[in-house]
């Protein structure tokens, strides 16, 4: 067995928001790579769903509801999660509410309760999730915490302000933590990804594929990103190999933002 699939063996991790998309190619990836997964989304049928692909290719996985607006949620799922790995060595906090993203237009035409929404979900939800999951990564001696950021924080885009507001606030919570607990041998950092063509967007039939060209024509390079560029960056900075690496963003967009 090689190396890759050998550095994440035994370990037990949490992913928030892994029903679908990024968090579900996510807990594919860790689990092909020997952790025991959790998997956390508010879609209790898509996260059993992704777990039972897990455990019916000889993977560890199962599936908790989680609503990261709401506090005893998040501490119910955390909690069940770690009683059934009976440890929690890393978390990759995922979820986002992007049911508003396209509402979220400009600050002088922004209603407010979308960008409260916003907010609720992509900033404070990962502080719950940040509370909840801490204690426990401690408790055990340290552990790594990765964020899914987004180059909205960097991009000044002309739209969706509480969104790119969300992500680099998520930005700083994620340097608090890594600075805070750091030499308690806790790790944070964030993947911030750039457009991700998720299987979910290519089934919905929903995206023009005019849109999808534009992208393209404006980044440098061959193919649009996917799901798994950013799952196996995941599952570097959880394992072993990456806790020397802490408070950092990394942007994977194929080159679209170079920072």
């Amino acid at each position: 067995m090689s190396v890759v699939l050998e550095r994440l063996a035994g370990k037990a991790i949490i992913v928030v928001g892994s029903g679908t998309g990024i968090g579900a190619a996510t807990v594919r990836q860790l689990a092909a790579e020997g952790a025991r997964v959790c998997v956390a989304d508010i879609n209790l049928d898509a996260a059993e769903s992704v777990a039972a692909a897990v455990t019916d290719s000889g993977g560890e996985a199962f599936a908790v509801p989680v609503d990261i607006a709401d506090e005893a949620s998040v501490d119910t799922a955390v909690a069940t999660a770690c009683a059934r790995l009976g440890r929690l060595d890393g978390a990759h906090i995922n979820a986002a509410d992007l049911r508003v993203i396209f509402e979220d237009s400009d600050v002088l035409a922004e209603d407010l309760a979308v960008f409260d929404r916003t907010l609720q979900v992509n900033l404070r939800g990962h502080v719950l999730c940040t509370r909840a999951v801490l204690p426990h990564l401690l408790r055990g001696g340290g552990g790594a915490i990765v964020y899914t950021s987004s180059g909205a924080a960097d991009a000044g885009d002309r739209e969706r302000p509480a969104y790119a507001m969300a992500k680099s606030g998520l930005n700083a919570l994620m340097r608090h933590v890594a600075s805070r607990w750091g030499r308690e041998g806790i790790s944070a950092n964030c993947v911030a990804p750039g457009f991700v063509f998720t299987p979910e967007m290519e089934a919905s039939g929903n995206v023009p594929q005019a849109m999808l060209d534009a992208i393209l024509a404006h980044t440098p390079t061959t193919r649009l990103g996917k799901a798994e560029d950013i799952a196996g960056l995941v599952a570097h900075l959880l394992s072993d190999q990456g806790r020397w690496i802490n408070g950092q963003v990394y942007n994977i967009n194929g080159g679209a933002l170079m920072r």
